[in-house]
């Protein structure tokens, strides 16, 4: 329970670690996210793939033991809780909801957590197929499915461990905007929040209007994810491959401001993007967000968007950097929000890998012991 000043740092969750019918559907009988990862091949020189797990090794989340030791690292390291990415597609439908439940009966998994509903269509183009096609679609059908959705989440509410402001369950939204009866679904929730002993829902933004969130009191904080397309257009340059092609369009999208992330991977400099990082809290419900690394080639291959250079110390510079400024702040939320624990198809992780083993942790560690 949350009510303090005290940082705490959260960080994303991702389910996709054990099969489900839809995957073996679209992508081959049992894929999960480590298909894509021990697939991934260098790109270009010096290029560092496969980026692959070390101590939690390939893990399945169907096992109980790979959360709970995902709750003790987490936890002995400085992570005050997972954000569990949530699939639910109206309709009674969810994808990758199993670790969660799971989880909710499994009380050797400490960590304190809450949800994102990460509510957007599903289309291949944008999970590594060569087509376009709705593969999930993302359904808004009114009050009496909002309900259905809330009773399926209060045993999540009421365990002990879910994250709570002022007796408020934090419930992230990921697209705010998408929601075309927003108001009603705000009040309905908070409604029915209060009548279940709480003090209402603690709404958290992701993607969203800026405006809309800063006018609405039902909302108490937005996830500045901008922060990734801060530090990816700040850059004065596109990287390409060591071909001679590669140098000639460089000069030229240089020139022009062009980039072809179809046909190449679209490379950026980590350490050049920490070193301009200006830290900016855009309004008083403004949540810090920060990343260690992102290389989503694994998934997305020559489409991809990569931060070369990125490494443990640059990942505790920014952190640095992100918690000094939230110092500052009198009014903003007292959240830093990491992208994230376990997205390895994005090389966007926490967990220890073969190349740097703890040190991503060791990073969050030490910066989180000095806020102390």
């Amino acid at each position: 329970m949350k009510a303090d000043n005290k940082i705490e740092f959260l960080a994303y969750y991702l389910p996709q670690f054990h099969p489900i019918p839809e995957n073996d559907e679209w992508w081959g009988k049992g894929f999960t996210e480590w298909t894509n990862v021990t697939k991934a091949k260098p790109l270009f020189k010096n290029h560092y793939q496969p980026i692959l797990p070390s101590d939690l090794g390939f893990y399945d989340l169907r096992v109980p033991e790979t959360q709970e030791a995902q709750s003790k690292l987490a936890l002995d390291y400085g992570i005050d809780g997972f954000v569990y990415y949530q699939y639910w597609f109206g309709d009674d439908k969810f994808l990758l909801e199993k670790p969660a439940e799971q989880m909710l009966q499994n009380p050797k998994v400490e960590i304190p957590f809450c949800f994102c509903w990460a509510n957007e269509t599903w289309k291949g183009i944008w999970h590594g197929l060569d087509n376009p096609d709705v593969l999930i679609e993302q359904k808004y059908l009114g009050e009496a499915d909002y309900r259905k959705y809330f009773n399926y989440l209060l045993p999540f509410f009421k365990d002990k461990r879910y994250i709570k402001v002022n007796n408020m369950p934090m419930f992230h939204i990921y697209k705010l905007d998408d929601i075309p009866d927003l108001d009603s679904f705000l009040k309905l929730f908070n409604e029915l929040a209060i009548s279940n002993g709480f003090d209402g829902i603690y709404f958290v933004a992701t993607h969203g209007n800026s405006q809309v969130v800063i006018s609405k009191p039902e909302l108490f904080g937005q996830v500045g994810v901008d922060v990734f397309n801060t530090m990816r257009y700040e850059q004065s340059f596109v990287y390409r491959s060591g071909t001679l092609l590669g140098k000639i369009e460089r000069k030229i999208f240089q020139k022009l401001k062009w980039t072809l992330v179809n046909r190449f991977p679209f490379v950026l400099d980590y350490k050049i993007a920490i070193e301009k990082l200006n830290v900016q809290f855009n309004h008083d419900k403004y949540i810090a967000c920060v990343f260690p690394n992102w290389d989503n080639s694994a998934r997305s291959g020559k489409k991809s968007m990569i931060f070369k250079n990125a490494t443990p110390e640059l990942w505790k510079t920014h952190l640095n950097k992100t918690v000094s400024e939230l110092k500052k702040q009198v009014n903003t939320p007292k959240f830093v929000i990491i992208k994230s624990w376990n997205e390895w198809a994005e090389g966007n992780h926490l967990e220890p890998d073969l190349k740097f083993g703890h040190k991503w942790l060791n990073a969050v560690k030490e910066v989180k012991d000095e806020c102390i």
